[in-house]
């Protein structure tokens, strides 16, 4: 049976300067992202859109959801299958594509996970669960471009 889940976030633009948008440089792409009974995240566009670039930007968190996604899952398939997962680190990579328009779209992801497992007989399956982790993942089945993963496992 298939169940819906519901998500709300409210974004707060707090980047007026005092004049509003009355120009594309008047004004900073400053906002922070709200959920209910959460931490605030200060946020703005990437630096290479006018953005301030001590802050999180959509393409930062995007790439992040996918990988904490995966990871999520893969720790998830793990733990059922008594495959025991002592460190998990992910330096996931992501490409955006930008037209001369202004628009543009990720063409591609890589999940770079670096996992140390309890003992070398988890390690085939440790790599198998990657393939079952990438099938479950909301986000990676929400996306049209292709997300590689790259995993390296290893023992202590």
């Amino acid at each position: 049976m298939s169940q819906q889940h519901h998500y709300q976030t409210t974004i707060e633009w707090t980047g007026n300067k005092g004049a509003g948008t009355t120009g594309y440089t008047g004004y900073e792409r400053s906002h922070t992202i709200q959920v209910p009974g959460k931490v605030s995240i200060a946020a703005s566009s990437d630096k290479a859109f006018r953005g301030d670039a001590a802050r999180h930007n959509p393409e930062d968190l995007f790439l992040s959801s996918l990988a904490s996604c995966h990871m999520l899952w893969y720790l998830h398939l793990c733990a059922d299958s008594k495959v025991v997962v002592e460190s998990y680190t992910d330096e996931a990579s992501g490409t955006m594509t930008t037209e001369a328009d202004g628009s543009g779209r990720f063409t591609e992801v890589t999940l770079s996970p670096r996992i140390t497992v309890s003992h070398a007989d988890m390690l085939d399956q440790a790599y198998r669960l990657h393939h079952k982790a990438h099938e479950m993942c909301f986000l990676a089945n929400s996306v049209n471009f292709d997300i590689t993963i790259q995993p390296k496992i290893k023992t202590q």
